[in-house]
């Protein structure tokens, strides 16, 4: 069953998170992840939008989320993020059948 990964991010410094956007973005590759969505313009149906940009992620199983996660690539990319970002939520959500 896949498994989606959802993140909302404000971004404080868009120059020096791009170091984060091109390491995320090998981590992806290796692991064979499907974007489905990267938006900085997302379309406000209800509430407030807290978040700059948000992200949608396919992964297969919940086995290849955590193997993504975990991967020395991606850690390695995290410090970027954080140094330049405040993720307000990064989930992982079971997909339906």
């Amino acid at each position: 069953m896949s498994v989606y990964v959802m993140a909302g991010v404000n971004i404080d410094n868009a120059a020096a998170y791009e170091e984060y956007g091109q390491r995320a973005q090998v981590s992806l590759v290796e692991h064979n992840v499907k974007v489905l969505a990267v938006s900085d313009a997302p379309v406000n149906l209800e509430g407030t939008n807290p978040y700059q940009r948000y992200v949608l992620l396919e992964f297969p199983d919940q086995a290849a989320v955590d193997a993504w996660y975990a991967s020395k690539t991606y850690q390695d990319a995290i410090p970027f993020r954080r140094a330049n970002a405040r993720t307000g939520f990064l989930v992982a959500v079971p997909g339906l059948g």
